[in-house]
């Protein structure tokens, strides 16, 4: 069986605006992997922009 994870981020730029965010990529997600049946066998987010280097959970994530 081939196991999946899950990795969610949002900008730390703008808390406010993307309060929900997290939550509603990782519904959007485990919902994806129910319906094509996909095993989940860990979620990972984080709050960090994209914009410069030094997301430590994405690049641990690299090594997997």
């Amino acid at each position: 069986m081939i196991k999946y994870f899950i990795y969610c981020r949002k900008s730390s730029e703008d808390d406010e605006r993307q309060a929900l965010f997290i939550e509603a990529q990782l519904q959007e997600l485990r919902d994806f992997a129910k319906q094509n049946n996909l095993f989940i066998v860990h979620e990972y987010y984080e709050s960090k922009t994209a914009k410069e280097p030094g997301r430590e959970i994405f690049a641990g994530l690299k090594n997997l």
